[in-house]
């Protein structure tokens, strides 16, 4: 599990995390042009950082937690059957994982994945 920040201001939020507190990008999307997500290692914790499309639309929008599952549609499902709204159905992304969004009780976004195949 590893926390995602979402601000209006990418480039921004990297001069903070990268420059001022020393932290590493070592993931980026897309790989070309101006990114939408980086990830960033301070130290030995990770902390992605994603631009803010639509700012207001939930509770909290601000941090989204990551989470890794063997089947994201199972554990979709069984977060479905227990009362957790599904924001986004599972669906393949562009970089390969296979991803749903839920809400936890408060509000703030989850998101569960499955590693793509050999990743």
């Amino acid at each position: 599990m590893f926390p995602i920040l979402s601000t209006p201001d990418l480039a921004r939020s990297l001069g903070f995390y990268r420059d001022l507190a020393g932290g590493e990008v070592f993931y980026r999307f897309p790989p070309e042009g101006e990114p939408a997500y980086v990830s960033v290692r301070i130290g030995s914790t990770r902390l992605g950082i994603g631009q803010q499309d639509q700012p207001g639309t939930l509770v909290n929008d601000r941090v989204t937690l990551w989470f890794y599952t063997g089947d994201c549609d199972a554990a979709v499902q069984r977060l479905r059957d227990g009362g957790t709204p599904v924001l986004e159905e599972p669906a393949d992304q562009p970089w390969g994982e296979r991803m749903a969004t839920v809400t936890d009780p408060d509000g703030n976004r989850v998101i569960i994945a499955s590693r793509a195949p050999g990743a």
